[in-house]
């Protein structure tokens, strides 16, 4: 599939790391080095403008390495890039963490997964269809 794209970086394309990645790796994009402090969140830019088709999202997630070893994830994830959206695509990163941690121009900062989506129509009704599970709600299903 072929996606449109504006890089306003210096740094090179998203790309996939291994033949069977799901995400491209998306790096920051910073005249300067930024801190984040401990439960600190800021908007960081990418310089990366995309045009999804119709149909089609772009997930934004955190890199397990980051999380693992900093605490450093996204506070919304993941964050949805709509298939009308135009602008800059900026992510919002969180130190989770105890320690401050310093993010550079270039760095990794989370991952992009770009999938499908579908549209649904709400069909309005009085009763719904029986389950086993029914209204059980979380740890109901006795499953993990």
């Amino acid at each position: 599939m072929k996606v449109e794209i504006i890089n306003k970086s210096h740094h090179p394309l998203p790309a996939y790391a291994t033949p069977l990645s799901a995400g491209m790796d998306i790096r920051a994009n910073l005249t300067e080095p930024l801190t984040l402090n401990p439960l600190e969140r800021k908007l960081i830019p990418t310089g990366l403008f995309i045009s999804l088709p119709k149909g089609y999202e772009a997930q934004m997630r955190p890199r397990s390495g980051l999380a693992l070893k900093h605490g450093i994830t996204l506070l919304n994830t993941p964050g949805t890039i709509d298939a009308d959206y135009r602008g800059e695509i900026g992510i919002i990163l969180i130190n989770l963490s105890s320690e401050s941690f310093t993010i550079n121009d270039g760095e990794r900062i989370c991952q992009m997964i770009i999938t499908s989506h579908r549209c649904v129509e709400w069909e309005v009704v009085d009763i719904l269809d029986e389950t086993e599970r029914a209204s059980g709600g979380f740890g109901h299903s006795g499953h993990c």
